[in-house]
């Protein structure tokens, strides 16, 4: 399907044009793009499931007979009406509604499934027939009808993100980053079970979770059950949509988490996840101080006998709604992990059952509608207790018996999972230690204004887990992964060099011949001729250079790889000595990267030479600037292509590195700056505090010999571009309102 994710950001480019023109604000644009792009979807998984039936019929594995909505539900895509199928709406014949097209459209949806009943948007009729055209158009290219996977799922999210940027909907609360979303599915891994989330947004959680369970072959529809609370209306509509355009159903319901706990899962989930409103002062003290989701106490009433704070409503429910072997992971406000008074109180109590598991702490810039920092939490109820110890964790006085007695089997994860503590590892999530990860330092930046992590940087901060929980052979398969890409990229250069070297010379041939041409033509002096001349020679000593330096790097990777194949990276021993056989090639590989800017230099430099003569009278019909351009495009195509791999080779080595350095037996060990198992002990002499920087200490500065330097002027001006759309919006916005005051 190509790069996903420049399909993306055209898609998003082409449809906000169309929201700038038609001067409509965010919230009044989010929902109805959100309403076609899921017919879209909806549309292309009916194909998909019409085709698979078709084949099924036809080899006799399903009988002919009327399908029904069950037949597609099983295939995860719903049976739609004609009047909901994309292809209908686009051959509607000219001056017909498309805005009444679309309302009939969702209505039929409604109307044959249940879970989306006066939930899709209907307000179509309020825009103009070219304004709906154009959006219809901008989503029917022949490559989005002929969509694999979950790309429009992926579309979907994007959007949700992009209108969160834009401040839609309640000042873009509905949504938490995909990066935060799928470390805490990382977490507390959702392999199966009741899945709650009590403050859901727009579904995120509950999608990344069907994502997780997917990777591991097996479908999420069958093994999750999703239920979730929220006290918005309009963010519940978003959150059924969102299931539905994956495939997914879920039990979300319309209600203050604070005040109602309507699905009375109380003891009784497998996982629970939520993203929550931080630092809410409005709580009513009366109403909450009998409920049996707040076994720890409340934190803390003002002279108003309004809770002065929720953080710890929150967390002590999220504890309440858990299994005796469920798990919890969720955002939390920084001030939290070491708020004082008679939140400090709560922390202390809930520090005591040991159920405390993983605390990560998260730089600023992470959410796209506010700055501050934040921070992971994470529960495990089925820590075990130290080894030979003997003894229950406590529980707070008045609770926890009762959400602490099985409802159902232990899960047992399947092998991809890891099989629990390996053999002379030593497992150190046991009840009472807590793993403290300051993930401050780890960051992609993205645009100026918001950071996220790469999926590289969430597994690998996963790993940092996976050696807590004992699990070597995960660390060391991610090791392996790293190894093995690394291995394809470089299995990919020589094509990519041979189509760099054509286009190469496509450039230079042309460029050649005119220079001998001119030099035939008496009225150019060699003066005239000079730039060109010495542009082509320059090139030409590059040139060679390059072709003897990429000869020999493609040679010796090439061993390398020869190497890996007879002895694949399996054991850590393995796996270092693959790291340090690369070292030398990766110090290589950087000087070919250098020796190939440059070549694209030198041929913008040749090719302006000869734009140059060219304009002299004599020379002018010897040479075709069009054609040249085109070259020249055509080769810095074919640059970037032969840079790819060698750029994702020196990027996969790195992070190869960045674990092995850190964990060089691949077992757990603490990372000052980054990580460190602590004992209850150790929380109750700094104040019951779980803020993860108190604990792991500083790491020490580092010398980064990977900088690069390329890549630094590309963010800058990735940067400027960033600040320069801002200024073009702000003037825009400027204008409008000048003219709407008539002046």
């Amino acid at each position: 399907m190509g790069n996903v994710s420049e399909l993306e950001s055209s898609l998003w480019a082409a449809a906000d044009n169309l929201r700038a023109n038609s001067k409509l604000t965010s919230s009044e644009y989010c929902m109805p793009v959100l309403g076609i792009i899921f017919l879209r979807h909806a549309t292309n998984r009916y194909a998909a499931a019409v085709q698979q039936i078709e084949s099924e019929q036809a080899s006799g594995r399903m009988p002919r007979r009327p399908l029904t909505a069950a037949d597609f539900l099983k295939r995860r895509a719903l049976l739609l009406p004609a009047e909901a199928r994309y292809d209908s709406l686009t051959r509607l014949p000219k001056g017909a509604s498309l805005g009444s097209a679309l309302v009939e459209a969702m209505n039929a949806i409604e109307r044959d499934f249940e879970p989306l009943r006066d939930q899709l948007p209907k307000d179509y009729e309020r825009f103009g027939n070219d304004l709906l055209e154009d959006l219809l158009r901008v989503f029917d290219s022949e490559s989005l009808r002929r969509a694999e996977g979950d790309v429009f799922g992926r579309i979907y999210e994007y959007f949700l993100m992009k209108f969160a940027m834009q401040g839609a909907q309640d000042n873009g609360e509905f949504f938490t980053p995909p990066a935060l979303v799928q470390m805490i599915v990382n977490v507390i891994e959702p392999e199966r079970g009741i899945i709650f989330d009590p403050a859901c947004g727009s579904g995120g959680m509950f999608v990344q979770s069907s994502h997780f369970v997917e990777t591991l072959g097996l479908d999420a529809g069958h093994r999750l059950t999703f239920y979730g609370q929220e006290k918005t209306g309009t963010t519940i509509r978003l959150a059924k949509m969102n299931l539905a355009v994956h495939g997914l159903e879920g039990d979300i319901r319309e209600a203050n988490t604070f005040y109602d706990d309507v699905h009375t899962l109380y003891g009784r989930c497998d996982r629970v996840m939520a993203n929550p409103p931080f630092n809410v002062d409005m709580v009513d003290a009366e109403k909450a101080m009998t409920d049996r989701r707040l076994p720890f106490g409340l934190p803390g009433v003002n002279k108003a006998n309004k809770v002065s704070n929720g953080n710890y409503l929150w967390i002590s429910y999220f504890w309440s709604y858990l299994k005796a072997t469920g798990r919890a992971g969720f955002v939390m406000s920084s001030q939290a992990s070491s708020a004082g008074n008679q939140e400090r109180d709560v922390r202390r109590k809930l520090v005591e059952t040991g159920d405390v598991d993983v605390m990560v702490a998260i730089r600023s810039n992470f959410f796209y509608t506010r700055t501050v920092p934040c921070e992971l939490w994470f529960f495990d109820r089925a820590k075990p207790a130290p080894s030979g110890s003997g003894r229950a964790a406590r529980h707070p006085a008045g609770g926890g018996a009762a959400s602490a007695a099985p409802n159902g089997a232990p899960v047992q994860p399947p092998l991809p999972l890891g099989d629990g503590p390996e053999a002379g590892v030593g497992a150190l999530n046991q009840k009472g230690n807590v793993l403290m990860l300051d993930a401050r330092n780890v960051y992609r930046k993205v645009t100026r204004k918001i950071y996220d992590f790469s999926p590289e940087q969430l597994r690998n901060l996963s790993a940092v887990v996976w050696l807590y929980r004992g699990q070597q052979d995960r660390f060391l398969g991610l090791v392996r992964s790293y190894v093995d890409r690394l291995a394809a990229a470089c299995g990919r250069l020589p094509e990519a060099q041979g189509a760099l070297a054509a286009a190469l010379d496509a450039v230079r041939g042309p460029l050649a011949a005119f220079a001998g041409k001119a030099s035939a033509l008496e009225a150019l002096t060699a003066e005239k001729r000079q730039a060109l001349t010495a542009a082509l020679a320059a090139w030409q000593a590059e040139g060679s250079a390059f072709a003897a330096s990429s000869a020999g790097l493609l040679e010796d990777l090439a061993a390398f790889c020869q190497r890996l194949t007879a002895t694949p990276a399996a054991s850590n021993a393995q796996q270092h000595a693959a790291r340090q056989a690369f070292e030398p090639l990766a110090v290589r590989a950087k000087a070919l990267l250098h020796q190939l800017d440059g070549l694209g230099k030198l041929a913008g430099r040749a090719t302006q030479a000869a734009s140059d003569l060219a304009g002299e009278g004599p020379a002018a019909g010897l040479y075709e600037r069009r054609a040249a351009s085109r070259r020249l495009k055509d080769l810095d195509d074919a640059r970037q292509v032969a840079a790819e791999p060698l750029q994702e080779a020196l990027y996969l080595h790195r992070q190869i590195a960045w674990l092995q350095e850190r964990f060089p037996e691949a077992v757990f060990a603490a990372v000052p700056g980054l990580c460190r198992v602590v004992s209850q002990a150790d929380i109750a002499a700094a104040d019951w505090s779980l803020t993860p920087g108190r604990y792991v200490g500083v790491a020490p500065a580092e010398v980064d010999a990977d900088f690069d330097f390329a890549q630094a002027i590309r963010d800058i001006h990735a940067e400027l571009a960033d600040l320069n759309r801002d200024a073009a919006a702000l003037a825009a916005t400027i204008q409008a309102n000048l003219e709407g005051l008539a002046l």
